[in-house]
């Protein structure tokens, strides 16, 4: 349109419920606008806001995004506001972003913000209308903003939209949940007690599964998926009994706040206890976590997500042509994607509207195949026994062992072999201390109970090591799987483990012993294996680094200090970076790009500069690897020496603190997700004559299964321990763009 300005402003505004993760995707969004050479306005207190004007409307620098990574809710405030919902309220909204040239709005809410932003941009060419005849903005103004751009981020607890695998604010709420099941499931178990957790959102019942799945629950009510039976409550009481009488301490119960029967009845917590309480005399308490699930530091999974997000928004918004539909930036298999908004908030509707209607498996269809699949898989790890055997495939004995480093989740793993491995009428042997174990014979048949409780707990049980037999080993290895009639193997580990694995592939046509199905499921936290671009274990390894670094950036704050963090990830260096992105760093130092004295010259004259501007605290890391000459010590020194009196220097080497530690909820979750499916993958191999051997692994596509004949050549050599593809090295630009440096 002729008349249009190339004068072009971003504002950016929180709505709805707080969530953990909008204070990153806000800082991204203004660093991302920043470096685009474009201004960018903070909304405060959400539309009412936007209606009010003033310096609800503020002008954003880069350091006003500054330390607020860390930070839970929004720090630009959310509020309802009558006014916006009125056409009137929006015109004044329209007239206060005119006179800021603020023709681009990404909103971080949930579907009802996304929803009223749209309605404001289909009435914008209207609303400038009404103000030029009422004097309010010139005819020239309004020709040069003709169009009102948008994009939308969901900032969710409840991970509820479609669109989208994860909202803003739920990773982190199943931190919460977990935390405190966890603790309750300690005290749960000292006094023989009962507790029913009532845990937030609304009509989705993804908080209570995936808690309950991360946590061992024994009973699980969510909205999408009613009990079937009339009387579901003698099942449920039968069930925890049952538990009882095996042994079982403690039995928690998981209800979502917006659970019910078949008939549409609410089912509440307080109706659970009392029904424990009466029919098996249950001495059951209630504990309703409330807000604290929305509260508190966000998760690393979140601050580098609603990075990402934030990051894509921008481009959106500043690349988007006029009347495009408006999108929604999401997250698919780890990628960002962009969706057209309202198609995503009218699926969303349409589940409410399914579960309202008692038309329960269109809710769970809605929710997406892994949802349906997670609750049914809930259902068989629950029980308190073994069931009937199946009897319609080829039963084994299973041997499970580890091998490579330790990686929370790996017990998780194994729990979930165990139960779903026997439900399918096989038997599984644990072989402890990985191959050097099978070498000794070192083995144990598990029985339904083995590993009851394995599933929040860190480390290994079954021990590890990084022993990869050798051709003098195998027909040892052999005799040992005769021995104890072990007619598959699961192996729960890293790169130790997978050349171990695919060793024994390579002899199956000389002993008939290795000729069974094999499978390898990713658990290492260096995140480096092949077939794979997320390894067990690598969450939680990220979230003790950002624990951590979050306390060390309080010190420093404290006395104008630079740290330079060592971090685990040997060649890989994706803890390095996501840590980097997750907790702020000026810097991060990376294997797969090495380091010259040059980098670090650049690097100490970049915080000499910055600190003589105001700086008071410097982020450097380092992964372990990055370079044997130019060591932590070593930067350490010579940024100290530089600096003069200008900063302290301080190292910290994490070390093996970030292998510890309670698996995170992320881990727990996909440890089952993968088990289930590696027991799938061997039942229906043991059908074959000639069964297969593979990597399960997490990619762009979903769950896949690779030849491990083909995992060998994706490995490479042993000299540097990483795949030659590695997806999230994409990620740098992210975060050079948030420290505000160029890649080198």
């Amino acid at each position: 349109m002729a008349g249009e300005s190339t004068r072009r402003s971003i504002g950016v505004l929180t709505s709805g419920g707080d969530a953990p993760g909008m204070n990153p995707a806000v800082r991204s969004v203004v660093r991302t606008a920043l470096k685009r050479g474009v201004d960018v306005y903070a909304i405060y207190e959400g539309y009412r806001g936007m209606v009010e004007g003033g310096d609800r409307i503020r002008k954003m620098t880069w350091g006003d995004v500054g330390g607020i990574l860390q930070r839970g809710g929004t720090i630009i405030g959310s509020a309802r506001s009558k006014r916006f919902r009125e056409r009137d309220g929006r015109r004044e909204a329209a007239k206060n972003l005119i006179e800021r040239d603020i023709d681009r709005i990404i909103v971080i809410g949930g579907d009802g913000s996304l929803t009223g932003a749209n309605i404001f941009r289909q009435e914008w060419p209207e609303l400038l209308e009404e103000l030029v005849e009422m004097g309010e903005i010139t005819r020239e103004k309004a020709n040069e903003h003709p169009h009102l751009i948008m994009a939308g981020m969901v900032g969710s607890i409840d991970n509820d939209m479609f669109g989208t695998d994860m909202t803003i604010g739920a990773d982190t709420a199943l931190h919460r949940i977990t935390e405190a099941i966890d603790a309750i499931t300690s005290t749960a178990s000292s006094h023989q007690r009962s507790f029913v957790i009532e845990v937030m959102g609304r009509n989705c019942g993804y908080l209570a599964l995936m808690s309950a799945i991360a946590t061992g629950a024994n009973w699980v009510l969510i909205p999408e998926a009613p009990p079937e039976s009339d009387d579901w409550e003698s099942e449920m009481c039968a069930t925890l009994r049952d538990g009882r009488t095996q042994g079982r301490r403690a039995s928690i119960v998981v209800v979502a706040e917006g659970a019910q029967d078949r008939y549409g009845n609410p089912i509440s917590s307080d109706y659970v206890r009392q029904v424990l309480e009466d029919r098996i005399g249950e001495d059951t308490r209630v504990t309703v976590l409330g807000h604290v699930q929305r509260g508190g530091a966000p998760s690393a999974f979140e601050r580098y997500m609603s990075t990402q997000l934030g990051y894509v928004a921008v481009d959106e918004v500043l690349s988007a042509a006029p009347g495009r539909e408006p999108q929604l930036i999401g997250l698919r298999k780890h990628r960002v994607v962009r969706s057209p908004l309202m198609q995503c908030v009218e699926k969303t509707h349409a589940v409410a509207r399914h579960i309202k209607a008692q038309e329960y498996e269109e809710a769970m269809k809605l929710r997406g195949g892994s949802f349906g699949v997670a609750f049914r898989n809930l259902q068989i790890i629950t029980r308190a026994r073994k069931p009937e055997e199946s009897s319609d495939h080829k039963p084994l004995r299973i041997g499970v062992l580890h091998a490579g480093g330790p990686a929370p989740g790996m017990n998780t793993a194994v729990r979930v072999a165990l139960r779903l491995g026997m439900h399918a009428g096989h038997r599984i042997v644990a072989i402890k201390h990985g191959f050097e174990g099978l070498l000794d014979n070192r083995t144990e048949e598990l029985h339904w109970m083995s590993a009851s409780g394995w599933v929040s707990m860190g480390g290994a049980q079954l021990g590890t090591s990084r022993y990869v037999p050798t051709d003098a080993d195998m027909p040892d290895i052999a005799a040992r799987l005769r021995e104890n009639n072990i007619g598959a193997l699961m192996m729960i580990g890293g790169w130790a483990g997978y050349r171990a694995m695919h060793q024994l592939y390579s002899y199956r046509d000389r002993y008939p012993e290795l000729n069974i199905p094999m499978v390898c499921l990713p658990a290492s936290i260096n995140n480096n294996l092949p077939a794979s671009e997320h390894s067990i274990g690598t969450d939680t390894a990220l979230n003790n680094i950002v624990v951590d670094v979050d306390k060390i950036k309080q010190t420093a704050v404290a006395s104008g200090r630079v740290f330079v963090v060592e971090v685990m990830g040997r060649d890989s260096g994706y803890l390095a970076l996501l840590s980097g992105i997750a907790t702020g760093a000026e810097r991060v130092y990376l294997p797969e790009e090495g380091v010259t004295l040059t980098v670090l010259q650049n690097d100490v004259n970049r915080l000499i500069k910055d600190f003589n501007e105001g700086q008071r605290v410097g982020l450097m890391i380092r992964n372990e690897n990055v370079d044997p000459l130019y060591t932590t010590d070593f930067m350490c020194a010579l940024f100290e020496k530089e600096s003069g009196d200008l900063f302290d220097v301080r190292q910290s080497i994490l070390g093996h603190v970030q292998q510890g530690g309670n698996p995170s909820p992320y881990d727990r979750i996909q440890a089952t997700r993968l088990a289930a499916d590696c027991i799938t993958f061997i039942t229906e191999e043991a059908q074959k004559d000639n069964p297969a051997g593979a990597a399960i692994g997490l990619i762009q596509s979903g769950v896949h299964f690779t030849p491990l004949d083909e995992i060998a050549m994706l490995m490479g050599t042993d000299q540097h321990q990483r795949p030659d593809k590695q997806w999230w090295l994409a990620l740098r630009e992210v975060g050079d763009v948030m420290s505000n440096r160029s890649s080198q």
